[in-house]
């Protein structure tokens, strides 16, 4: 039902006639001739207070509505805009509209915000393009990063918005983080790390401390310790101080950028140590 819309032709291959716009029809212009009379005759004010003329107004919408159905003016086809991780059956389950309804009865509004309930849509738009076609543009969430909180993961994206909590098996490789504030600082920390995109390639997991600043998990256990103010500073340090003394492949545990005029590197302990609680490598949902 949802494909791109073809001029249809006649059996001798000409375009078909336009339709009647609806309000020429006999019907329609009868409907209203009648209305009027009735308030001129009757009393508009009186006649509209007695409720009469609003249930007349009903009827006779739904009367044009039923003609305009007889003169084409039916839902023939969908056309859909921007649609990538949203399957085709999402959609039609939540506009509800099957072939052959009549176009004009549709309520467009209460469409779109059944359309924006479902997972991956930020927003929509539903158009009528008379006389047999709806017009469905959507917008959907950008994957950011996975939100681990309280044991249990969670797609977040880049405005700090769930997307989905199960299914996540094709979203392994992107950055975790972990903190009940996490998702609102997400989109900021992720825009820094990647001015420094191969420092970036080591980054785990990012750690909300405080609601105030970030850790980093790093590949080899190695935790970064960012500063709560001028964060991308402290970040191209560090990327100049890889790039100078490859300190990552250095046998350290914590490199400390909270002072602003130096890296503090505190080594691994040898032999046996109690290692505190790591945060979870990604790991594909069951």
């Amino acid at each position: 039902m949802m494909k791109k819309r073809e001029t249809k032709k006649s059996k001798r291959g000409l375009p078909r006639p336009r339709v009647a716009p609806f309000w020429r029809s006999r019907l329609f212009l009868g409907g209203m001739v009648l209305l009027l009379g009735v308030l001129a005759a009757g009393g508009g004010w009186q006649v509209w207070k007695s409720g009469w003329v609003p249930r007349a107004a009903e009827r006779v919408k739904w009367e044009v509505i039923a003609a305009s159905s007889q003169l084409g003016l039916k839902v023939n086809e969908i056309l859909v805009v921007g649609r990538g991780q949203t399957t085709q059956k999402e959609l039609l389950a939540a506009v509800q509209l099957a072939r052959g309804a009549p176009i004009l009865a549709f309520d467009l509004n209460a469409a779109r915000k059944r359309v924006e309930k479902l997972p991956w849509i930020k927003a929509a738009t539903i158009e009528r393009m008379l006389p047999d076609t709806l017009l469905l543009n959507v917008q959907e969430r950008q994957p950011l990063a996975l939100w681990q909180h309280k044991g249990v993961f969670a797609l977040i994206d880049t405005e700090g918005n769930v997307i989905l909590k199960t299914g996540l098996e094709r979203y392994s490789d992107l950055l975790v983080v972990v903190g009940a504030d996490a998702p609102a600082h997400a989109a900021e920390l992720l825009k820094t790390l990647a001015t420094e995109p191969q420092l970036m390639t080591f980054v785990r997991a990012a750690i909300r401390v405080g609601g105030r600043r970030w850790n980093l998990r790093l590949k080899g256990d190695i935790d970064v310790r960012l500063p709560e103010d001028d964060t991308a500073s402290a970040w191209t340090r560090l990327a100049e101080y890889e790039k100078t003394h490859q300190v990552l492949e250095r046998d350290v545990q914590v490199l400390d950028l909270r002072l602003p005029d130096r890296l503090i590197v505190r080594r691994a302990p040898k032999g046996p140590v109690k290692v505190p609680e790591k945060i979870p490598e990604k790991r594909q949902q069951t």
